[in-house]
């Protein structure tokens, strides 16, 4: 596109030049020639008052010696009353055309070897017509022609230089927005989400830019949405699940307790895999964008309601805390809800009933800590587990609940540490950056983090 109308504007740019600039320079040529002529009129004219008066050779003589033009004037007076004709000058015109003046009584020019002539008729005395012969030479007349010509040819160059340069910015302005929209449509199509276009350029072109920018838009509210549902639906999963491996335990010895065991045990690998599968297939997104998030203790408030039922057919006390005001982190709902459902999701797993539990938030003017914390035994190797959540899952565990908590944590610079919490067993901290200029929290150091001590305990 760009070249096309670089080609485009020097075509219609040289068709408006040669328009102009040769009716122009043939314009400029017949002027000279007019210049020229006119000058040897003024010549012819300062004779004819002398021819009116005498025809003498001599004094006519030093007539046209002061004119200046002795070199290209020549005077033919005609024969009269018996006194023989008078040649002065060079003649360079033809015999018959001289006569053809006199006969007339009209000025003409006539072409000679090297210019022209002008044939000025005078009146004599007598009666009879003399004729001035004033030679303009080919340079004379075309004096002045060939710079005027070139100026004319150098306005026109510069004018098609001028045309295709303001063609190329106004191609730049058009390709650039079309090679972006291009390229943010390659970059959605390879799963990154963030791609977004600047709304800038011709008209067409923004328009353009705000249709794919709102598609763009719709697309990520869509995959949200299925990864909404989806963490929906592996909690709801989840839940009865448990509940079920819980309640096996009760079922004492035998074969068909065993089973019953085994089959929940499948059951909740399958729905890990699934789950797992589904996580691996989603396309990487880009990272959140200024004023994107979500509430952090709305979260916290909404998941413990959630669990709370559970927590209480087990027996289980329940602290939360630093929920008493808003939280805002640059994380998806969605995100954080997959997080804290995965990490409370341990801790039934993995903690005896009636063990106690803990969610604690810590706001700071750089960063946002998450703690879910219990009283159960512990991990023995925290970077055993770490590992698992990379996705090397083994012992039983599919590591998934960590990856989920390391990818959240991960996607605004922060990081997660599993360590001893003060209930005595385990406290998996979630380190999230606002500002991306904060280092993850080291243990036992607060830095600029408040922690909220005030919180509603659930039973």
């Amino acid at each position: 596109m760009r070249w096309a109308l670089v080609k485009v504007c020097v075509a219609v740019t040289t068709m408006v030049v040669v328009a102009f600039a040769v009716p122009l320079g043939l314009v400029i040529k017949e002027m000279a020639r007019d210049r020229a002529f006119s000058n040897a009129e003024r010549q012819a004219a300062a004779i004819a008052p002398a021819l009116s008066i005498t025809t003498d050779r001599d004094q006519l003589e030093r007539v046209v010696a002061s004119a200046g033009s002795d070199s290209g004037m020549a005077v033919h007076i005609p024969a009269a009353d018996g006194a023989a004709a008078v040649e002065i000058g060079k003649q360079r015109a033809a015999g018959k055309d001289i006569e053809t003046t006199q006969k007339l009584g009209r000025a003409s020019t006539t072409e000679v070897s090297g210019g022209s002539t002008l044939l000025q008729p005078v009146a004599l005395s007598s009666g009879e017509i003399a004729v001035v012969e004033v030679y303009v030479p080919e340079s004379e007349v075309s004096n002045g022609v060939g710079t005027a010509w070139a100026v004319l040819a150098a306005v026109g160059v510069a004018l098609i230089i001028g045309s295709v340069a303001v063609a190329d910015r106004l191609g730049v302005r058009m390709v650039q927005p079309a090679q972006r929209l291009v390229e943010s449509a390659h970059e959605l199509g390879e799963g990154k989400l963030g791609a977004r276009v600047p709304e800038e350029g011709p008209t067409e072109l923004r328009l353009a830019a705000v249709a794919f920018n709102s598609m763009a838009d719709q697309v990520v509210q869509l995959l949200a949405n299925e990864r909404e549902l989806a963490a929906d639906l592996s909690h709801r999963l989840r839940t009865p699940l448990t509940v079920l491996r819980l309640n096996t335990a009760s079922l004492g010895d035998g074969p068909a307790a065993e089973q019953t065991r085994a089959a929940v045990a499948q059951l909740e690998r399958e729905v890990d895999t699934i789950i797992r599968t589904a996580r691996e297939a989603k396309p990487q997104t880009a990272a959140i964008g200024v004023g994107a998030g979500c509430d952090a203790s709305e979260v916290v408030r909404e998941r413990m309601d959630f669990w709370s039922a559970l927590a209480e057919d087990e027996g289980r006390k329940v602290r939360v805390a630093g929920i008493d005001r808003p939280v805002r982190i640059p994380v998806a709902r969605a995100d954080l809800v997959a997080a804290l459902d995965a990490l409370l999701g341990n801790v039934f797993r993995h903690t005896p009933e009636g063990t106690a539990f803990a969610v604690d938030v810590h706001n700071g003017e750089d960063a946002v800590i998450v703690l879910v914390s219990d009283a159960g035994p512990g991990i023995v190797d925290p970077e055993a587990a770490m590992a698992r959540g990379r996705g090397s899952g083994n012992d039983g565990s599919t590591g998934l609940g960590l990856d989920i908590v390391r990818r959240l944590a991960e996607a605004t610079g922060g990081d997660v540490r599993i360590g001893s919490s003060v209930l005595g067993g385990t406290e998996v901290r979630i380190w999230i950056q606002l500002d991306g200029r904060a280092t993850p929290l080291r243990r036992g150091h607060r830095g600029t983090v408040r922690r909220r001590r005030r919180g509603a305990g659930v039973s």
